[in-house]
C-alpha cells in the first residue's frame, strides 16, 4: 500500500516488508490456512524459527511441555499466536539492533500477546488486535533508524508518548504514531489494526475512541491493555469508559483483562 501523501515529502525511510512476512501474509490471507505449509515457510528461515521456539517456549505462553518444533507451536498455539511471534521478529529484523530499542519490542511482544488474548475472548478480530499491539510503537523504531544521535535524547526527554509526540512533530513534521500508521499501511496490515496505531496515543490519553465504530474495538483493547501495562488500579474505570464506546460489554471486558493479568503476573513471577 502506498505511504500517506503527507509523509513523501519528509526525508524519513520507511523500511520495506521482509520477504518472508510477505510469504506468510500470502498464506494467511487463504480462507483455510495450511499449518503445514506455515510451520515449513518459518522453519525455512534458521534465525526466524529459533527465534519463535524461544518467544513459544517462554513463560508467557504458558505451555505445559517444552515445544520441540514450529509445526508443534502451531499446532499447541494455533496460527494466529505464532504468525504474531513471526511479526514480531520480522519487526525487529527490519531495524538495526539498539539498546534503546529493546525496551519498545519488549513491550510489543507483550502488548501483542495480551491484545490478541483479549480479542480472542471478546469475539474482536484477533489478529487485527494482535498486529496492532505489536505495531503500536514501531514509529519510534522508523525514527530511532533516521536520527540514531538524536531521537534517544528525545525518549529520555518525555515523560508520556503525548509529550513525546510533540516533541517528534517538531523535530521532524511527523510523530511516531502517524508514521506507524503509514508503515503498518505499507506492510499491508488490515484497517483496525492502522486506525488503531494511529490514534492510540490520543485514546490511552483521553479515553476517547475516534473513527468508525467498527474500528473502535481493536482500539478499546489497546486502551485497556496499557491500563493493565501501566496502571493496573485504574483498570475499572479506563474499561467503564471505553468499552461503551466500542459496543463492547463492560462486565466481560474486566473480567477478561483480570484473567489476562493473572496470567501476566504469572508470567513474571516466572522471569519471562
Amino acid at each position: 500500500m502506498p505511504v500517506d501523501p503527507e509523509l513523501r515529502s519528509l526525508d524519513i525511510d520507511i523500511p520495506a516488508k521482509p520477504d518472508a512476512l510477505v510469504r506468510l501474509s500470502l498464506l494467511l490471507a487463504d480462507d483455510e490456512v495450511n499449518l503445514d505449509a506455515v510451520g515449513e515457510l518459518i522453519e525455512s528461515d534458521m534465525a526466524l524459527a529459533s527465534a519463535v521456539m524461544k518467544a513459544v517456549n517462554s513463560s508467557l505462553y504458558g505451555l505445559s511441555g517444552r515445544v520441540q518444533s514450529v509445526h508443534q507451536a502451531v499446532t499447541y498455539l494455533g496460527t494466529r499466536e505464532v504468525a504474531g511471534i513471526t511479526f514480531e521478529m520480522g519487526l525487529r529484523a527490519a531495524f538495526p539492533p539498539a539498546a534503546d530499542l529493546e525496551p519498545i519490542w519488549d513491550r510489543a511482544g507483550q502488548r501483542g500477546f495480551l491484545m490478541g488474548r483479549l480479542g480472542q475472548t471478546l469475539g474482536v478480530d484477533a489478529w487485527a488486535a494482535h498486529s496492532a499491539g505489536l505495531f503500536e510503537e514501531c514509529g519510534k523504531a522508523v525514527l530511532y533508524r533516521h536520527a540514531p544521535e538524536h531521537y534517544p535524547a528525545m525518549l529520555r526527554a518525555s515523560d508520556s508518548d503525548a509529550e513525546l509526540c510533540q516533541i517528534e512533530a517538531t523535530g521532524f513534521g511527523v510523530s511516531h504514531d502517524k508514521l506507524g500508521a503509514a508503515l503498518c499501511e505499507s506492510w499491508g496490515l488490515g484497517p483496525a489494526a492502522v486506525a488503531s496505531v494511529r490514534h492510540h496515543v490520543d485514546a490511552q490519553a483521553t479515553l476517547q475512541l475516534v473513527g468508525p465504530p467498527a474500528r473502535r474495538a481493536v482500539l478499546a483493547l489497546s486502551v485497556i491493555v496499557q491500563a493493565m501495562l501501566s496502571d493496573s488500579d485504574s483498570l475499572d474505570d479506563v474499561v467503564a469508559e471505553v468499552a461503551p464506546q466500542a459496543a463492547l460489554d463492560t462486565t466481560l471486558v474486566l473480567r477478561a483483562a483480570r484473567k489476562l493479568e493473572e496470567q501476566l503476573a504469572e508470567a513474571a513471577s516466572h522471569g519471562r
